[in-house]
């Protein structure tokens, strides 16, 4: 498996348009092979923004890679940015992760 996330320094006072913006939208994931869920995740409240990750899981390095080159992420991504970025402090960082272990 494969994770991909992207870390998203929120501005203080935007957590509920960004949160908006996130839920309400089509991510075009569930028909992409290879996907396996989505979450998007809150996290600590620091001085001057919220830290939020969108957390995405793979069967495999190559299905995200072939997410990234498809129409689907065009689509999911036009609009990405555009009259939001307000809602940011700086650029959203990515990690991606090859799964060494899983317990359940």
């Amino acid at each position: 498996m494969y994770i991909a996330m992207n870390r998203f320094k929120v501005a203080l006072g935007s957590e509920q348009e960004f949160e908006q913006l996130w839920t309400s939208r089509d991510t075009h994931l569930k028909d992409v092979p290879g996907f396996v869920e989505f979450h998007l995740l809150r996290g600590p409240k620091k001085d001057d923004h919220v830290l939020y990750s969108s957390h995405t899981i793979w069967t495999n390095h190559a299905a995200f890679e072939g997410w990234t080159k498809s129409e689907a992420f065009r689509a999911a991504h036009r609009n990405a940015g555009g009259g939001t970025r307000s809602l940011y402090l700086g650029h959203p960082e990515f990690e991606g992760f090859e799964v060494i272990q899983t317990v359940k």
